[in-house]
């Protein structure tokens, strides 16, 4: 039985395997930008209420078979409309953290007065400083 002779890799000096890793670099960070924005127009698509479903199912169908122009149609017909979705779901997590956070802390508005009513007749905080704490209060 006859070996396939190793294959030989001719060495291309320091800056010959520097330009080999730096393009290895680059194709690795497109790949993974690449799937970024993938997994992005696909969580969009499931995210568009507007959208009906037999159009849902001709993207998903267009990003398995063609998936790097779909996906620059995608982001120039519909990224402006991905954006707006995206940052309406960013201000609505972030507005059910705070309410989240506000339950945990157990105090409300009126308790928060009140507290810093009681620093202020104290002497401990500033008038200025009442009206601060009022106003985050009520904010």
């Amino acid at each position: 039985m006859r070996f396939i002779e190793d294959a030989v890799v001719e060495y291309h000096g320091f800056w010959g395997s520097f330009w080999d890793l730096v393009w290895w670099f680059l194709a690795v960070f497109i790949f993974v930008a690449y799937l970024m924005a993938l997994f992005s127009i696909i969580s969009d698509i499931f995210r568009d209420r507007k959208l009906a479903g037999g159009w849902k199912a001709v993207w998903l169908f267009f990003l398995i078979f063609f998936p790097i122009v779909t996906a620059l149609v995608y982001l120039i017909a519909r990224g402006r409309g991905m954006g707006e979705r995206q940052a309406s779901a960013v201000k609505q997590y972030q507005t059910a953290q705070d309410d989240y956070i506000k339950h945990v802390a157990g105090t409300n508005p009126s308790d928060q007065i009140a507290q810093a009513k009681s620093l202020l007749d104290a002497g401990t905080i500033t008038p200025a400083e009442f009206e601060a704490l009022k106003a985050k209060a009520l904010a």
